[in-house]
């Protein structure tokens, strides 16, 4: 078994409402940036050991389909990196 951490990004799906990235989009261009888009996003840190990153990939994303993120709204990507 080896050690890694795998991190998992979940956000909305395009066309579902993010009032929190709606707002902050907002503060930004009243401070003067322009943006065409601004999406809010959650990320988890997963520290596990598995015989593979395969294993760890699998496992993180079976933890994104069951609780991390709502499939039907939101989108996620999975990414391993062994620990040192």
């Amino acid at each position: 078994m080896s050690a890694y951490t795998a991190t998992v990004t979940v956000r909305l799906k395009r066309g579902v409402l993010d009032p929190e990235a709606e707002t902050t989009k907002h503060a930004l261009e009243r401070l003067g940036f322009e943006l065409d888009a601004l999406r809010s996003t959650d990320r988890f840190e997963l520290d596990l050991d598995a015989a593979d990153a395969d294993e760890a990939a699998e496992r993180a994303d079976e933890m994104a389909e069951r609780l991390l993120a709502n499939p039907t709204i939101h989108d996620y990507d999975v990414d391993v990196t062994e620990r040192e």
